[in-house]
């Protein structure tokens, strides 16, 4: 058991989250997977596949660049070949694996290292050169993303390629114990972002004034990285973009926000929908129904289920003025929450209809649900994540998103007060 969940301090009274465990079921769980497959080995770039096998982070700076990359073979430890010193430190400090998994190496930096540089060449090399020492040289290697020069160095160097995605994403369906901790406390630290957020909302603030803050308040709590805070408000919210602007929030906006971030590796995807000042009718119905929509498909979770039928409980395109489930994907939609952003199941009415997946124990995935008003500008937009136990789902977003809150009324009645309301207001 972990105890003290919402507690990040290590202490030598009570088990919290313990790393060593993670560390080792996330490797076993990645080596299974790719036993069960038929590739010799995996190199990964992905930055998240990179965390999951290795348990090693170097900062936000690399997620975008393709600067690491990890060969992990079908037996034996996994090899790093990360940016500059980072490997040294590694050496120093994370002891989990041997000292020769940790190695200094150069990437072609997403092609700005080209080929007349020599750099590709070399790091096809080394993968080579590793997997002939494993015995993998005639053997396939998944590869999960990559630039097409360090692509076609692999291929010069006479590797032969495949897709090592399914394999990692199989690997990752299934949280353990500890993973789901993490998901908690990430879920967490957004709940109290939302309290202020609450607070924040009145005419006159910025989009950006809240995410300003937000962040700010994330980074605080413990976040190490902050994807994306959409903020939307007023016209905005209908058609519905996925960015936050310099709009001034006016009396009677409905705005929505949706709160992407990583806790020690594990990321949140949470929206929750306001009205500023007061809510119209319309407002009220669309926050209604888009609830009635993620409740019916909170319902259906269960070990065991289809995805099919958490997608047959959603509107259509057509019933959300879109000519196709491809025009409005991403709005009544699901997806798994781990060291990424999506991992599975992925549940939309575009794929889940034809192509289900079976919901397992374990799986930790979000469910959101849009709704635009009939006003033609207002839009509600609702988001939990649900943990699937033996017996059912569990909520692991706990800010209240039941009903629609109005932030920032600060108005009292005055002068319109009838004769009634006046001895009302005047009794003691």
């Amino acid at each position: 058991m972990i105890a003290s969940r919402g507690a990040t301090m290590a202490v030598d009274w009570e088990q919290r989250v313990d790393f060593p465990r993670l560390r080792a079921q996330r490797l076993e769980r990645a080596r299974a997977a790719l036993r069960a497959s038929d590739l010799g080995a995996v190199l990964l770039f992905d930055q998240n596949n990179i965390r999951y096998v290795t348990s090693t982070h170097i900062g936000e700076w690399a997620r975008d660049k393709s600067a690491r990359c990890a060969l992990l073979p079908r037996e034996g430890d996994p090899v790093l070949w990360d940016f500059g010193s980072a490997a040294r430190h590694h050496q120093l400090y994370a002891p989990w694996l041997p000292d020769s998994s940790w190695r200094p190496g150069v990437s072609s930096m997403r092609g700005a290292m080209s080929r007349q540089t020599g750099v590709p060449d070399l790091l096809a090399a080394h993968i080579a050169e590793e997997l002939r020492a494993h015995g993998l040289e005639r053997e396939l290697l998944g590869i999960d993303l990559t630039d097409m020069e360090t692509l076609a160095s692999l291929h010069r160097a006479g590797i032969t390629t495949a897709d090592a995605q399914p394999v990692m994403l199989s690997a990752r369906k299934i949280k353990t114990e500890d993973e789901i901790a993490l998901l908690d406390h990430a879920a967490a630290i957004v709940d109290a972002v939302y309290v202020r957020i609450y607070e924040l909302l009145r005419p006159g603030i910025r989009e950006h004034e809240i995410v300003a803050e937000a962040q700010r308040l994330l980074f605080e709590l413990g976040s190490e990285q902050v994807e994306a805070i959409n903020a939307v408000s007023g016209d905005r919210c209908n058609p519905h973009p996925h960015v936050f602007s310099d709009r001034l929030l006016r009396p009677g906006d409905q705005a929505f926000f949706d709160i992407i971030h990583s806790f020690v590796g594990y990321r949140t995807c949470y929206y929750r929908t306001f009205c500023v000042g007061g809510a119209s009718q319309s407002q009220l119905d669309a926050y209604k129904q888009c609830r009635e929509w993620l409740d019916a498909a909170i319902e259906l979770v269960r070990p065991g289920a289809r995805t099919d039928a958490i997608a047959s409980v959603w509107p259509t395109a057509q019933d959300l003025g879109f000519a196709s489930e491809e025009a409005c994907f991403g709005l009544q939609f699901g997806h798994g929450l781990g060291v990424g952003l999506y991992e599975a199941p992925m549940i939309s009415r575009l794929h889940s209809l034809d192509a289900p997946a079976e919901i397992e124990e374990g799986m930790v995935f979000a469910l959101e649900t849009y709704c635009p008003a009939s006003d033609g500008r207002s839009a509600a937009r609702i988001e939990e994540e649900v943990l699937v136990k033996a017996d059912g789902p569990e909520i692991l977003t706990r800010f209240p998103g039941e009903e629609l809150l109005v932030a920032g009324r600060q108005y009292v009645r005055g002068a319109d007060l009838v004769k009634e309301d006046r001895e009302t207001v005047a009794a003691p």
